[in-house]
C-alpha cells in the first residue's frame, strides 16, 4: 500500500459560493435533482468555440454552441451585443466553425456543412451583398481553413473519403477483411480564394495535423507524420512543405510531442511546443525555436513552473505570445526567445482560450490579437463563471458577451488545495454542492483527469462529460487532483510519472485526499474515487494498491498495459512513457498493470466503456470485470455500443452519469 506523506497545505478561494439550485440539496438522501434537469442545466450553457478579430480589430467573429448545435455570429467591437449570423446554409439548418478572416478583413471563411452534412470550406465577402459562397466540392472530412499572407489563397486539412473525422476519441471504423489495409490520410490542400479545385500537397502517406502558412505563402510549416494518422500523431515532426511542388522536408525530429509550428514574421524562425503530451490537440509543454530551414531547437522557457498552453509571434520576431497553466491559473506571457525571459501580461484564476477543444481545454489559439496588437479577444471562464468572449488589451479583458446571464449553476463554492507531496507542489481543486453547510460530513468522490498530460483546468461545468457537476448537484463534494503527470507545474512534473504509472501519481492524490481531511470534515466510510481514459487506469489501479475508497467507477479504463498494447490503436504514445515497447521490456508495463494486483481488491466497481474504443479496448473493462466477478467483488460492466472514447449520443451520456451517481449512492449512502 502506498505510503502516505504528510501535507502542507495551501489554500485560496476561486469563487464565492454560487447561488444555490433550488432542486439542490443537503445530502445525498434528502431528494436527488433529477437526471434530466441536470441534463438540461448542463446542455444549456453557450459554449464558444472560437472567438478570431479582424485584422483592424474592428470586428469580432465568433463559434457559438447550444445542444451540439454550432453558429457563427459578426458584431463590431464597439457594438458587441449586436451579432448578426453568418451562413451558407440559407433556409436550412447546418453546423458552422473554423472562421479565419482574410488578411484585408474584408472576407472570412469558415467551414460550413452542406444538404449531406459533408464539410466544406465558404467564404463570406463582406463587400458585395451576396451570400457565403461554398468554394469546395469536398467528399471527406476537412477542416482549419487558414489565409495565404497575400489572400489569394486557402489552405486546409482534407481527408478525401474517410469514413470519419480524425482522431482516436471518435469512435473507431470495425474492422473488416484485411486489417490495416486501407488508410485514410489527412492531407493539406490549398485552394484558390475565388474557387476550383483544390490541390493535395505532401506525399500520400504523409497526413498532416497542424500547419501555418510562411509570411512570404511560398511554404508551410507543419507537423506530421507518416502512415495511420490516428496512431502516429506521437511521433510527428516538424516539416516544410512547398506550396507549388508539394515536396515536405523534414526540419526537425524531436524528443517528444510537438504541436503548434508557428512561422516568426521575418521568415527565419519556426517556434513549436514540446513536451510530453498524451493526447492530441490537448497541449502542453515549452517553447522552443528552430531555424526555418532547419537544425537545431532551443527551448526558451526553460525551467518554467507552468505549461504553456499556446502560442503566437506577437507582430515581432522577437517576441511570443502564449497562454499558460500555471497551478491554479492560467498566463498571458509575452515571451524573448533570445533572452529566455518572459514578461507576464495577466493572470487569473480561470480559463482563456481563443480555439476551444471539445470543450475539455484550450485548443491551438489562446488570445485573438489585432494587426497592431492593441485590440485582445478571448473566451474566458472559471469553474464559478459561465463562458463569455471578452475584449481588450491583453492586460485588461472585459466580457463582451452575456450568453449565459441566466444559466443554472449546479456546483457551489469551488476551492484551489495545494499540498506538498514528496518536495514537488500538487495542486487540485475542491467543488462543493449548491448547499453545503459548514461542519456537514459530505461524501467525497475523487475525481482523476484523463491524459495522464493534461489537468483539472478551471472550467464552468457544462455538457456531457461534467461529472463534477452532476455529483455536486447531488450532494457529493468533489476533489479533482492534478498529481505529478498532470500540466501547470512545469515539464519536469509533467515527466515525473515516466516508467511509475500508477505509483507516485497515486502517492500524490493519497496525500491530496489527506489535505482535503484537514481542510474540511470528511466520513472516511464515504470516499470514492472516478475517472476516465487514464482516469479510468488509476481508479482500476488504486483499488487494487488501497482500501481508502468505499466505492470506484471506471470510465474507459486500463487494466492490462501487456494486452493494451497490442490491441489499441495508438500504442506510439506509450513508448516516451514506458521507455520500450512492450517486448523488449515488459516489466514495466507489468508492474503498474492493476489486473496484477487485482486480488487485493475489496472496492465494488462499476466500468463503463464504448465498444468502438480506439484509444482503450473494451476488452480492458472486460478483463477487471471478469476478474472481479470470479473473486465475489460487487462489480457491473456496462458496454455502449457504436461509442468510442468520447461518448456522443445523448441517451448514452445521460445514462452514464446515472449510473456513476448511482453506484455511489449506493456504496456510500452511509446506511
Amino acid at each position: 500500500m502506498p505510503r502516505r506523506v504528510a501535507a502542507l497545505i495551501l489554500i485560496s478561494c476561486a469563487a464565492l459560493p454560487l447561488p444555490a439550485l433550488a432542486l439542490a440539496q443537503a445530502g445525498v438522501g434528502s431528494g436527488p435533482v433529477p437526471f434530466e434537469q441536470i441534463a438540461s442545466a448542463l446542455n444549456a450553457v453557450h459554449q464558444f468555440s472560437q472567438v478570431a478579430l479582424s485584422p483592424d480589430g474592428r470586428r469580432f467573429a465568433y463559434v457559438e454552441t447550444v445542444n451540439d448545435r454550432s453558429a457563427i455570429r459578426l458584431a463590431d467591437v464597439a457594438r458587441p451585443a449586436f451579432a448578426h449570423t453568418i451562413t451558407a446554409c440559407l433556409g436550412r439548418r447546418c453546423d458552422e466553425s473554423d472562421v479565419a478572416w482574410s488578411p484585408d478583413g474584408r472576407r472570412l471563411a469558415f467551414v460550413t456543412t452542406d444538404a449531406k452534412g459533408q464539410t466544406q470550406v465558404a467564404v463570406e465577402d463582406f463587400t458585395t451583398a451576396a451570400p457565403a459562397r461554398v468554394l469546395t466540392q469536398a467528399r471527406g472530412p476537412l477542416s482549419t481553413p487558414r489565409w495565404s499572407p497575400d489572400g489569394a489563397r486557402l489552405a486546409f486539412l482534407y481527408s478525401p473519403g474517410a469514413p470519419k473525422t480524425p482522431s482516436p476519441l471518435n469512435p473507431r471504423t470495425p474492422d473488416a477483411g484485411v486489417v490495416g489495409g486501407k488508410i485514410y490520410e489527412q492531407r493539406l490542400a490549398v485552394i484558390a480564394a475565388r474557387g476550383g479545385p483544390a490541390r493535395l500537397l505532401g506525399p500520400n502517406d504523409l497526413n498532416v495535423y497542424e500547419f501555418d502558412w510562411s509570411p512570404d505563402g511560398t511554404r508551410f510549416a507543419a507537423t506530421a507524420a507518416h502512415g495511420d494518422g490516428d496512431a502516429n500523431w506521437w511521433v510527428a515532426e516538424l516539416y516544410a512543405i512547398d506550396e507549388k511542388s508539394g515536396t515536405a522536408t523534414t526540419i526537425h525530429h524531436p524528443d517528444l510531442q510537438i504541436a503548434s509550428p508557428r512561422w516568426s514574421g521575418d521568415g527565419k524562425r519556426i517556434a513549436f511546443i514540446g513536451g510530453i503530451m498524451s493526447d492530441e490537440a490537448i497541449t502542453g509543454g515549452d517553447v522552443f525555436v528552430v531555424p526555418a530551414n532547419g537544425g537545431a531547437a532551443t527551448d526558451v522557457t526553460p525551467n518554467l513552473k507552468a505549461s504553456v498552453v499556446t502560442i503566437a509571434w506577437n507582430g515581432s520576431p522577437n517576441r511570443v505570445l502564449a497562454t499558460e497553466l500555471a497551478g491554479d491559473r492560467m498566463v498571458i506571457a509575452s515571451i524573448d526567445p533570445d533572452r529566455k525571459r518572459q514578461q507576464q501580461l495577466w493572470t487569473g484564476q480561470e480559463t482563456i482560450y481563443a480555439t476551444g477543444f471539445a470543450g475539455l481545454a484550450p485548443g491551438d489559439a489562446g488570445v485573438s490579437v489585432s494587426r497592431d496588437g492593441k485590440v485582445a479577444a478571448t473566451i474566458r471562464q472559471s469553474i464559478a463563471a459561465p463562458p463569455e468572449i471578452a475584449i481588450g488589451t491583453l492586460g485588461a479583458l472585459h466580457n463582451v458577451t452575456s450568453a449565459n446571464a441566466r444559466t443554472r449553476r449546479l456546483t457551489g463554492a469551488a476551492r484551489s488545495l495545494t499540498w506538498i507531496s514528496e518536495g514537488a507542489n500538487v495542486q487540485g481543486w475542491l467543488i462543493f454542492p449548491p448547499d453545503a453547510q459548514p461542519g456537514v460530513k459530505y461524501p467525497v468522490i475523487t475525481y482523476v483527469h484523463g491524459g495522464p498530460a493534461f489537468a483539472h483546468y478551471p472550467l464552468f461545468p457544462s455538457g456531457a462529460f461534467a461529472f463534477e457537476a452532476t455529483l455536486a448537484a447531488r450532494g457529493y463534494i468533489v476533489f479533482e487532483p492534478n498529481p505529478r503527470g498532470s500540466y501547470g507545474q512545469g515539464e519536469a512534473f509533467t515527466r515525473a510519472n515516466v516508467k511509475d504509472f500508477g505509483y507516485g501519481d497515486l502517492r500524490d492524490i493519497l496525500v491530496g485526499l489527506d489535505a482535503v481531511g484537514q481542510t474540511i470534515p470528511v466520513d472516511p466510510k464515504r470516499v470514492g474515487i472516478f475517472g476516465w481514459s487514464y482516469g479510468g487506469y488509476m481508479t482500476m489501479w488504486a483499488v487494487t494498491q488501497t482500501n481508502r475508497f468505499k466505492a470506484a467507477v471506471s470510465g474507459a479504463g486500463l487494466s492490462d498495459w501487456l494486452s493494451y498494447y497490442g490491441t489499441n490503436d495508438i500504442d506510439t504514445w506509450m513508448i516516451p512513457y514506458f521507455g520500450n515497447n512492450i517486448y523488449d521490456d515488459g516489466a514495466v508495463y507489468a508492474r503498474s498493470s492493476p489486473i496484477n494486483y487485482i486480488k487485493q481488491v475489496k472496492t465494488p466497481t462499476l466500468m463503463v466503456a464504448g465498444d468502438r474504443d480506439a484509444e482503450v479496448p473494451v476488452t480492458q473493462s472486460y478483463e477487471y470485470w471478469h476478474a472481479l466477478r470470479d473473486l465475489g467483488v460487487p462489480t457491473e460492466l456496462v458496454i455502449y455500443p457504436g461509442e468510442g472514447h468520447l461518448f456522443y449520443k445523448p441517451a448514452d451520456q445521460q445514462d452514464v452519469a446515472r449510473r456513476v451517481s448511482g453506484w455511489f449512492d449506493r456504496y456510500l449512502s452511509g446506511q
